[in-house]
């Protein structure tokens, strides 16, 4: 029963019953504006798609929330939605409270909610211990189904790895990450398949962990696609404080920076650039006025396995009210792109992350690698862990991840 061939779930199994997929959501807490209504609000309601109103075909039957709150939202979509049923437990959740697995998709939201923050700044948000439950049941029914895991697999390396490798162990379709990806992009373009990239930069506005993955993903669905794939990463190095403004000033990698011609082609590419001036403005800001208002910006720097230089930078404090990315190819042109998150009132950044979900639970197979997300996940925790060992330069090693991206990128092209 240990193997992937006993475990994984036969993909033709959904069409040859004639019935919808039925999904198991488990999530950390469920009000306005989390991850939770993001998602499952767009599963349990639909969301507009192609000029149209689309559901998706599939239903969510049972869900998970282990804080509850004044603001919760689940109770009253329960009422709403009676095909959906709230369980106490994840084991519950689901086996639709029986003994056998009952589902046949599972999202896995574990993000917001009061969580402990450790000394390093990250909060302990329980996406390892919610994926291990739901581990336990796929080996004790013999039985496996997809899993979507919002943003990065764990806080925790080790942990992250491990949710990984037993994804391919047991052979079921896995995939996490950042709905920056794959949201509206200003220009709609995408690096050409195989271009040769030197160096490329991220900026967006400094929020540590969460906002870093947010980054590392957006620079991440640009750089892979560079001539020979990914192929990992061999060392990361972070700055903060007088650091940090020494590398700005730098001039260049070599010097200890970044390539400044890649941080303005970023900033020019940002629809929410604040004005550095008294009143609106549409001055590029000077290091002077860098300081002023972002006074405790920081910046990883990425050496990549092959040689690609990369950094991102976050302006801690204002600066950018949105995340743009550049890149300098070998032949000395640029790439600059913004991830647009447009109006925050709707949050329909969600819906082609949603979209692609259905299209891991209808077909068992992730639309994109989860191994970026892999990568990133380390990325993150390796960066946190340089600025926690006073700005120390990590020897990476153990993210030596290689893979191939998709030719046709995945972003939303409406």
């Amino acid at each position: 029963m240990g193997s992937a061939a006993a475990l994984a779930l036969p993909l033709a199994s959904w069409s040859s019953e004639r019935r919808r997929p039925r999904i198991a959501a488990l999530t950390t807490i469920y009000h306005k504006y989390s991850h939770s209504q993001h998602i499952i609000d767009r599963f349990l309601e639909g969301y507009g798609w192609k000029g149209g109103h689309h559901h998706p075909p599939m239903d969510v039957v049972s869900l998970y929330v282990e804080q509850v709150g004044e603001n919760d939202l689940s109770r009253e979509r329960a009422r709403r939605h009676p095909g959906m049923r709230i369980y106490p437990t994840i084991g519950e959740a689901l086996t639709q409270g029986g003994t056998q697995l009952a589902v046949d998709a599972v999202l896995l939201i574990g993000e917001h909610g009061k969580y402990p923050v450790n000394a390093k700044g990250q909060t302990l948000y329980p996406r390892y211990e919610y994926f291990q439950q739901i581990i336990d049941v796929y080996r004790r029914c013999g039985r496996t189904a997809p899993i979507f895991n919002d943003k990065h697999l764990s806080w925790n390396w080790d942990y992250a790895r491990q949710m990984y490798d037993t994804s391919r162990e047991l052979g079921f379709g896995f995939m996490a990450g950042s709905s920056l990806p794959v949201t509206w992009r200003q220009p709609s373009v995408e690096l050409p398949y195989g271009a040769r990239v030197e160096e490329a930069l991220g900026i967006w506005s400094g929020w540590l962990d969460g906002g870093d993955f947010h980054v590392l993903e957006a620079l991440q669905s640009i750089v892979e696609r560079r001539k020979g794939g990914e192929h990992g990463v061999r060392a990361v190095q972070a700055f903060r404080g007088e650091q940090f403004w020494k590398a700005f000033e730098a001039g260049s990698w070599e010097a200890g920076g970044w390539d400044p011609k890649l941080l303005e082609a970023a900033l020019s590419r940002s629809n929410q650039l604040s004005s550095p001036k008294a009143s609106y403005s549409n001055a590029l800001p000077s290091t002077a006025d860098l300081r002023r208002m972002a006074p405790d910006s920081y910046a990883y720097r990425i050496e990549y396995s092959d040689g690609l230089k990369a950094s991102i930078v976050q302006f801690k404090g204002g600066v950018v009210g949105d995340c743009n990315v550049a890149a300098r190819l070998k032949d000395g042109s640029r790439f600059s792109v913004q991830f647009y998150l447009p109006y925050y009132s709707m949050r329909n950044f969600f819906s082609p992350l949603v979209n692609h979900i259905e299209t891991l639970f209808l077909t068992g197979k992730s639309p994109y690698p989860v191994e970026r997300t892999l990568l990133t996940t380390g990325l993150t925790a390796a960066g946190i862990e340089s600025l926690h060992q006073e700005q120390r330069r990590l020897e990476t090693p153990h993210l030596g991840i290689s893979y191939k991206p998709t030719r046709h990128s995945t972003f939303w092209r409406s």
